[in-house]
């Protein structure tokens, strides 16, 4: 079952106290990415959070799933009506997050 496209822009929405956020499909779901960084996944009407040390710290209920059949754990956030708490969140991830890889031009 792929996700809602109401449900996703909430939670665009949701996360965009942390700088510019971007939803793109994937796979018949979304990833979610901030300043480029892809943090999370939307998944079934479910959103999820990659696991880091920093983002654990201002989980409030820490829950492990997978996103997807085979997938690793991440994050599931159940509670995604609180903006600033979801901005938070997304903002710590990040910061533990690699920024991305620059192609290279052939």
């Amino acid at each position: 079952m792929a996700s809602n496209k109401g449900f996703v822009q909430y939670i665009a929405d949701q996360c965009s106290g942390a700088g510019e956020i971007i939803v793109k499909k994937m796979f018949g779901d979304y990833g979610i990415y901030c300043d480029g960084k892809i943090f999370g996944l939307i998944c079934d009407d479910c959103f999820y959070v990659k696991p880091t040390e920093s983002g654990r710290t201002v989980l409030r209920n820490v829950e492990l799933r997978p996103p997807y059949d085979g997938a690793k754990d991440y994050f599931f956030i159940a509670d995604v009506d609180d903006h600033e708490y979801i901005s938070l969140l997304v903002s710590e991830t990040c910061k533990s997050l690699p920024l991305p890889k620059t192609s290279k031009k052939k």
